[in-house]
């Protein structure tokens, strides 16, 4: 289920001369019963609306006088977001002879034949208020407070994101909030200028264009109506003819495939960064802790502390939190097993709240290997909104592969690595015979078409490739080992800050073995592929005029200042 609540403005929308009709009180029943939320959003002062609207415990939340109260219909408990209306507005009205003059705890109203009194009134007091029109109406609120707002916070007491809402109103004050919702609709007698912003326009007014949303939303989820949002698109690249390559964030599933060191992380960092800006929740599984120096991303978890499953929970509750969950303090054989404990809860989550909308998998081949159904663990039937992150794509279980819609691959073999998946998914890869790529381009498939030349677009951030995990994991066969002359030690370095650790210490004999065979700039290339630290080191390396200590020291604050930066 793609829309889990619907936000539903009150006059001109739900009701009609304020009365919501039996018809559209059913409606919103079904709607509820459907599993979906409802959160009426209006200008009204809460007692105004409970006095004309029977129906408000249909409602999980009401957002009132314009966002800035939000009132629980169940516990009758009200949260005020702004401060009252000043007495020396209130005294500059009255003495303006403005009337009617409505006054909530916020909020205060009266007809829109008053502006050009009430805009004076503000102007003459110095006062940093907004007028908002309603049709026929407007209101006076503290700057910054819309029906956005109001919705947004609502929004968050029930652990929704904006991207599980659509919007339905008819005023100009619900331009805000309905753009803040995924889809915004506009009731037939909706004002021109919310027409033409919406994405649907409904073929009844009032309550009857509420009764045929939730009908539609009910029967299909709006389904007709995802090619036309596309102000939701996250760009990844552009086709070799100019063409900007796009992914629809809802109902796609993305395999990231090539040889180590050719650019995976980097691409799926920034289809990371795009979601994110588009708030987007994005929880990211982090065998190797290379995600963790994002922007915008809490990480959890290293290599001395292993993640649980019930903080995880915990923190993807609230829906502006993006996380990336680091892996290296559970050892590898183990991760399976963890993610197999992870899995059920990310999609129990998924059905009640719709997030985290996207779940980044990263070497893939070890959390959903093609031996699972040997373990024991059973697979999980969907996984949802994904990208799959991997080297070997062969060695990824088929039935998740199996959804897969979009494949990229990376690096100077792209037609090898569309064969492995095609292999291990049964597909035969229709590779035109007129395709080439330029190095810096990446081919894309999207399964209904033919693979393409796509150059990808950058990550807003620079990061340095693997930071964390060459700064604190574990390199494993990778690791540097200072040994000195005659194999005297055999002290393991298995990653940067061990290495300066060691480096430090070692006797200057050790040191000065390795830095004479170029072993530094060598390990900084080959094992931690850093070619700018590898040629610093190296020139370190090659000179003579300096003391033994020196080039320790400079060796080891080249280091330190691209690996072991604060977190």
């Amino acid at each position: 289920m793609r829309y889990l609540a619907l936000a539903a403005d009150y006059d001109g929308t739900l009701a009609s001369d304020d009365r919501v009709s039996e018809d559209t009180v059913r409606a919103v029943e079904r709607l509820r019963k459907s599993g979906r939320r409802a959160i009426l959003v209006t200008g009204r002062r809460v007692d105004d609306l409970l006095s004309v609207c029977p129906c408000a415990r249909l409602f999980d939340l009401v957002v009132a006088e314009n966002g800035a109260i939000v009132y629980n219909p169940a516990t009758r408990e009200e949260a005020r977001y702004a401060n009252p209306p000043p007495k020396l507005l209130l005294k500059g009205l009255r003495e303006r002879g403005v009337e009617p003059l409505e006054i909530g705890q916020v909020v205060v109203g009266t007809q829109a034949a008053q502006r050009a009194a009430v805009q004076d009134v503000i102007w003459e007091l110095g006062l940093e208020a907004q007028v908002i029109a309603n049709r026929g109406a407007l209101m006076v609120l503290p700057a910054g407070v819309n029906k956005a707002k109001g919705l947004e916070r609502a929004l968050r007491k029930l652990g929704l994101s904006r991207h599980e809402v659509v919007g339905i109103g008819d005023a100009e004050n619900d331009h805000s909030f309905l753009d803040l919702c995924e889809c915004s609709v506009a009731v037939a007698n909706a004002v021109p200028s919310l027409k033409a912003s919406a994405s649907l326009e409904t073929a009844g007014e009032n309550g009857n264009g509420v009764i045929e949303l939730i009908d539609d939303l009910i029967a299909n989820d709006l389904r007709r109506l995802d090619s036309r949002l596309e102000q939701h698109l996250i760009p990844l690249g552009t086709a070799a003819d100019g063409r900007l390559i796009n992914l629809s964030p809802f109902g796609h599933n993305m395999l990231v495939a090539g040889p180590s060191g050719s650019g995976k992380s980097t691409f799926a960092a920034g289809i990371i960064e795009r979601l994110i800006e588009k708030d987007f929740q994005v929880c990211i599984v982090d065998p190797e802790g290379d995600y963790g120096t994002l922007a915008d991303v809490v990480a959890l978890g290293n290599q001395w502390r292993a993640p649980a499953v019930t903080e995880i929970l915990s923190i993807l509750e609230d829906p502006k939190i993006n996380l990336s969950i680091n892996l290296l303090g559970i050892p590898l054989g183990d991760r399976p097993q963890f993610f197999a404990q992870l899995i059920p809860n990310l999609q129990a989550m998924r059905a009640r709240t719709g997030r985290p909308h996207w779940l980044v998998l990263d070497e893939a081949h070890h959390m959903l290997p093609d031996t699972w159904g040997h373990t024991g663990s059973a697979l999980p039937k969907r996984i949802g909104e994904s990208a799959l992150v991997t080297v070997h794509p062969e060695h990824v279980a088929s039935e998740i592969l199996a959804p897969v819609d979009i494949v990229i691959a990376i690096g100077s073999s792209p037609e090898e690595t569309l064969a492995k998946f095609g292999r291990a998914t049964g597909r035969t890869v229709p590779w035109p015979d007129s395709l080439t790529r330029e190095p810096e381009q990446v081919i894309a498939w999207f399964i209904d078409e033919s693979p393409f030349a796509m150059r990808p677009m950058p990550g807003r951030a620079e990061r340095v490739r693997h930071h964390r995990k060459y700064a604190e994991g574990d390199l494993r066969w990778h690791s540097f080992y200072f040994r000195g002359p005659d194999s005297r030690h055999n002290l393991k370095a298995q990653n940067m800050a061990i290495f300066c650790q060691i480096a430090q210490g070692i006797d200057e004999q050790t040191w000065l073995f390795h830095l004479r065979r170029g072993d530094y700039s060598r390990w900084f290339r080959h094992a931690v592929r850093d070619e700018f630290l590898a040629d610093e080191a190296q020139r370190v390396e090659q000179r003579t005029d300096l003391a033994p200590a020196q080039t320790r020291q400079m060796i080891t604050e080249l280091a330190q200042a691209r690996y072991t930066l604060p977190p």
